[in-house]
Protein backbone atom coordinates (compact mmCIF):
# COMPACT_ATOMS: atom_id res chain seq x y z
CA UNK A 1 0.00 0.00 0.00
CA UNK A 2 1.01 3.46 -0.71
CA UNK A 3 0.97 6.65 0.49
CA UNK A 4 1.99 9.91 -0.05
CA UNK A 5 2.98 12.39 3.21
CA UNK A 6 3.52 16.30 2.05
CA UNK A 7 5.75 17.95 4.30
CA UNK A 8 7.45 14.63 4.74
CA UNK A 9 11.21 16.33 5.70
CA UNK A 10 9.97 17.42 9.51
CA UNK A 11 7.81 17.65 12.29
CA UNK A 12 4.64 15.29 11.80
CA UNK A 13 5.35 14.27 8.13
CA UNK A 14 8.50 12.89 9.29
CA UNK A 15 7.27 11.13 12.55
CA UNK A 16 4.17 9.82 10.34
CA UNK A 17 6.86 8.43 7.37
CA UNK A 18 8.92 6.73 10.15
CA UNK A 19 5.73 4.92 11.76
CA UNK A 20 4.55 3.51 8.18
CA UNK A 21 7.85 2.47 7.13
CA UNK A 22 7.91 0.85 10.95
CA UNK A 23 4.17 -0.90 9.69
CA UNK A 24 5.52 -2.19 6.36
CA UNK A 25 3.76 0.30 3.97
CA UNK A 26 5.58 2.15 0.53
CA UNK A 27 6.16 6.39 1.68
CA UNK A 28 5.97 8.79 -0.80
CA UNK A 29 7.58 11.42 0.87
CA UNK A 30 7.34 14.83 -0.79
CA UNK A 31 8.93 17.83 0.30
CA UNK A 32 11.39 21.03 -1.06
CA UNK A 33 14.93 20.22 0.90
CA UNK A 34 16.26 17.23 -1.46
CA UNK A 35 19.38 16.69 0.29
CA UNK A 36 17.30 15.60 3.87
CA UNK A 37 15.11 13.83 1.76
CA UNK A 38 17.64 11.69 0.87
CA UNK A 39 19.36 11.41 4.25
CA UNK A 40 15.28 10.10 5.15
CA UNK A 41 15.85 7.81 2.38
CA UNK A 42 19.29 6.45 3.89
CA UNK A 43 17.76 5.75 7.11
CA UNK A 44 14.35 4.18 6.45
CA UNK A 45 15.66 2.50 3.08
CA UNK A 46 14.04 1.17 -0.29
CA UNK A 47 10.22 1.78 0.95
CA UNK A 48 10.89 5.50 0.58
CA UNK A 49 10.68 7.50 -2.25
CA UNK A 50 11.84 10.93 -2.05
CA UNK A 51 9.94 13.43 -4.31
CA UNK A 52 11.07 16.73 -4.12
CA UNK A 53 8.40 19.44 -4.66
CA UNK A 54 7.68 22.64 -3.40
CA UNK A 55 4.01 23.10 -2.70
CA UNK A 56 3.56 26.80 -3.40
CA UNK A 57 4.81 25.51 -6.90
CA UNK A 58 1.96 24.09 -8.83
CA UNK A 59 3.89 23.23 -11.50
CA UNK A 60 7.02 21.26 -9.21
CA UNK A 61 3.75 19.27 -7.92
CA UNK A 62 2.28 18.13 -10.99
CA UNK A 63 5.48 16.94 -12.43
CA UNK A 64 6.33 15.34 -9.56
CA UNK A 65 3.32 13.31 -9.07
CA UNK A 66 2.73 12.99 -12.79
CA UNK A 67 6.17 11.57 -13.31
CA UNK A 68 6.32 8.87 -10.27
CA UNK A 69 7.73 5.50 -11.13
CA UNK A 70 6.12 2.17 -10.44
CA UNK A 71 4.49 0.55 -8.03
CA UNK A 72 4.71 4.54 -5.94
CA UNK A 73 2.20 5.64 -9.05
CA UNK A 74 -1.02 4.43 -7.08
CA UNK A 75 -1.43 6.41 -4.08
CA UNK A 76 -3.75 4.98 -1.57
CA UNK A 77 -3.44 7.57 1.09
CA UNK A 78 -2.82 10.59 0.55
CA UNK A 79 -1.89 12.81 3.91
CA UNK A 80 -2.23 16.49 3.53
CA UNK A 81 0.48 17.58 5.94
CA UNK A 82 2.67 20.25 4.30
CA UNK A 83 1.50 23.61 5.69
CA UNK A 84 3.29 26.65 7.70
CA UNK A 85 2.37 29.96 9.86
CA UNK A 86 4.58 33.12 9.20
CA UNK A 87 5.11 35.10 11.73
CA UNK A 88 2.85 36.63 14.65
CA UNK A 89 2.17 40.26 13.85
CA UNK A 90 -1.11 41.93 13.64
CA UNK A 91 -2.76 42.61 10.61
CA UNK A 92 -1.82 46.05 9.62
CA UNK A 93 1.59 44.93 10.39
CA UNK A 94 2.70 41.72 8.23
CA UNK A 95 4.90 41.13 5.10
CA UNK A 96 1.64 40.45 2.69
CA UNK A 97 4.48 38.01 0.91
CA UNK A 98 3.87 36.22 4.09
CA UNK A 99 0.39 35.93 3.66
CA UNK A 100 0.79 34.74 0.25
CA UNK A 101 3.16 31.81 1.43
CA UNK A 102 0.68 30.78 3.31
CA UNK A 103 -2.29 30.64 1.33
CA UNK A 104 0.13 29.30 -1.54
CA UNK A 105 1.24 26.08 0.35
CA UNK A 106 -1.93 25.75 3.26
CA UNK A 107 -4.63 26.28 0.30
CA UNK A 108 -3.61 26.15 -3.07
CA UNK A 109 -0.73 23.16 -2.58
CA UNK A 110 -2.92 21.22 -0.49
CA UNK A 111 -6.04 21.43 -3.20
CA UNK A 112 -3.99 21.17 -5.86
CA UNK A 113 -2.16 17.88 -4.74
CA UNK A 114 -5.79 16.87 -3.86
CA UNK A 115 -6.92 17.47 -7.27
CA UNK A 116 -4.15 15.24 -8.91
CA UNK A 117 -4.40 12.25 -6.74
CA UNK A 118 -8.42 11.72 -5.73
CA UNK A 119 -9.46 11.09 -9.32
CA UNK A 120 -7.22 7.85 -9.61
CA UNK A 121 -9.08 6.83 -5.86
CA UNK A 122 -12.56 7.72 -7.36
CA UNK A 123 -11.68 5.39 -10.45
CA UNK A 124 -10.76 2.67 -7.95
CA UNK A 125 -13.66 3.28 -5.57
CA UNK A 126 -10.79 2.68 -3.39
CA UNK A 127 -8.76 5.63 -1.00
CA UNK A 128 -8.15 7.50 2.21
CA UNK A 129 -7.33 11.40 2.52
CA UNK A 130 -6.29 12.73 5.86
CA UNK A 131 -5.80 16.47 6.18
CA UNK A 132 -3.57 18.33 9.35
CA UNK A 133 -5.80 21.01 9.71
CA UNK A 134 -4.84 22.83 13.14
CA UNK A 135 -6.82 24.62 16.01
CA UNK A 136 -6.05 28.18 14.60
CA UNK A 137 -8.72 27.31 12.52
CA UNK A 138 -11.66 26.91 14.95
CA UNK A 139 -10.61 29.26 17.44
CA UNK A 140 -8.70 32.83 16.11
CA UNK A 141 -5.92 34.36 18.32
CA UNK A 142 -4.47 37.45 17.86
CA UNK A 143 -1.60 37.65 15.05
CA UNK A 144 -3.21 34.50 13.17
CA UNK A 145 -4.89 36.62 11.07
CA UNK A 146 -4.25 34.85 7.59
CA UNK A 147 -2.71 30.98 9.21
CA UNK A 148 -5.96 30.64 10.68
CA UNK A 149 -8.31 31.54 8.05
CA UNK A 150 -6.11 29.15 6.01
CA UNK A 151 -6.89 26.24 8.14
CA UNK A 152 -9.72 26.77 8.77
CA UNK A 153 -10.34 26.22 4.85
CA UNK A 154 -8.73 22.85 5.40
CA UNK A 155 -11.18 21.56 7.84
CA UNK A 156 -13.93 23.03 5.84
CA UNK A 157 -12.44 21.52 2.19
CA UNK A 158 -12.23 18.19 4.01
CA UNK A 159 -15.81 18.27 4.58
CA UNK A 160 -16.60 19.39 1.62
CA UNK A 161 -15.24 16.30 0.22
CA UNK A 162 -16.78 14.08 2.67
CA UNK A 163 -19.87 15.50 0.81
CA UNK A 164 -18.86 15.29 -2.62
CA UNK A 165 -17.26 11.51 -2.22
CA UNK A 166 -20.92 10.38 -1.07
CA UNK A 167 -21.37 6.48 -1.86
CA UNK A 168 -17.67 6.57 -2.86
CA UNK A 169 -15.36 3.91 -0.71
CA UNK A 170 -12.85 6.88 0.17
CA UNK A 171 -12.32 8.22 3.65
CA UNK A 172 -11.89 11.80 4.40
CA UNK A 173 -10.37 12.85 7.83
CA UNK A 174 -9.12 16.12 9.54
CA UNK A 175 -6.46 16.21 12.07
CA UNK A 176 -7.40 19.80 14.05
CA UNK A 177 -3.74 19.96 16.13
CA UNK A 178 -2.83 22.40 18.98
CA UNK A 179 0.05 23.37 20.76
CA UNK A 180 2.89 20.90 19.63
CA UNK A 181 6.61 20.85 20.01
CA UNK A 182 9.04 18.67 18.18
CA UNK A 183 8.47 20.41 14.95
CA UNK A 184 9.85 23.10 12.71
CA UNK A 185 6.96 25.03 12.96
CA UNK A 186 7.47 27.95 15.50
CA UNK A 187 11.30 28.47 14.34
CA UNK A 188 9.83 28.83 10.61
CA UNK A 189 6.49 31.08 12.07
CA UNK A 190 9.64 33.25 13.60
CA UNK A 191 11.94 32.74 10.31
CA UNK A 192 14.86 31.27 12.41
CA UNK A 193 14.65 32.99 15.85
CA UNK A 194 14.91 29.99 17.84
CA UNK A 195 15.32 31.51 21.15
CA UNK A 196 11.84 32.94 20.51
CA UNK A 197 10.33 29.56 19.14
CA UNK A 198 11.67 28.02 22.03
CA UNK A 199 9.50 30.14 24.40
CA UNK A 200 6.47 29.12 22.83
CA UNK A 201 6.68 25.83 24.56
CA UNK A 202 8.73 26.48 27.88
CA UNK A 203 7.01 25.29 31.22
CA UNK A 204 3.99 23.47 29.12
CA UNK A 205 3.91 20.01 28.11
CA UNK A 206 3.07 20.05 25.01
CA UNK A 207 1.88 17.45 22.56
CA UNK A 208 4.97 16.15 20.21
CA UNK A 209 5.19 15.28 16.58
CA UNK A 210 5.60 11.75 17.24
CA UNK A 211 1.79 11.52 19.29
CA UNK A 212 0.38 13.37 16.43
CA UNK A 213 1.78 10.71 14.03
CA UNK A 214 0.41 8.08 15.65
CA UNK A 215 -2.82 9.62 15.67
CA UNK A 216 -2.84 9.46 11.80
CA UNK A 217 -1.62 6.06 11.51
CA UNK A 218 -4.69 5.05 14.41
CA UNK A 219 -7.06 6.69 11.80
CA UNK A 220 -5.61 4.53 8.90
CA UNK A 221 -6.24 1.17 10.89
CA UNK A 222 -9.89 1.67 11.24
CA UNK A 223 -12.49 -0.55 9.44
CA UNK A 224 -13.13 0.88 5.77
CA UNK A 225 -16.85 1.21 6.72
CA UNK A 226 -15.50 4.07 9.54
CA UNK A 227 -14.68 7.36 8.45
CA UNK A 228 -13.35 9.71 11.36
CA UNK A 229 -15.06 13.01 10.34
CA UNK A 230 -12.77 15.23 12.91
CA UNK A 231 -10.10 14.70 15.99
CA UNK A 232 -9.16 18.01 17.44
CA UNK A 233 -6.06 17.73 19.45
CA UNK A 234 -4.46 19.69 22.52
CA UNK A 235 -2.54 19.49 25.26
CA UNK A 236 -4.26 19.06 28.89
CA UNK A 237 -2.68 22.25 29.88
CA UNK A 238 -4.20 23.83 26.65
CA UNK A 239 -7.68 24.98 26.37
CA UNK A 240 -10.04 27.60 24.76
CA UNK A 241 -9.51 31.36 25.69
CA UNK A 242 -11.74 33.75 26.58
CA UNK A 243 -13.28 36.35 25.00
CA UNK A 244 -11.11 39.69 24.76
CA UNK A 245 -12.18 43.05 26.02
CA UNK A 246 -10.09 45.98 26.18
CA UNK A 247 -11.04 48.68 28.42
CA UNK A 248 -9.15 52.40 28.02
CA UNK A 249 -6.78 53.33 30.24
CA UNK A 250 -8.23 56.32 32.91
Amino acid sequence: MNILITGASSGFGLEATKIFIEKGYTVVGLARRHEKLMEIKAQLGENFYPLTADMANLESVKEGIENLPEPFDQIDILINNAGLALNLNPAFDVDFEDWQTMIDVNIRGLTYITHLILPQMVARDDGYIINISSTAGNYPYYGSNIYGPTKAFVTSFSQNLRADLIGKNIRVSNVEPGLCSDTEFSNIRFKGDDKRAESVYADVEAVTGREIAEIIYWLTTQPKHVNINRIEVMPTMQTFAGLTVYKKEK
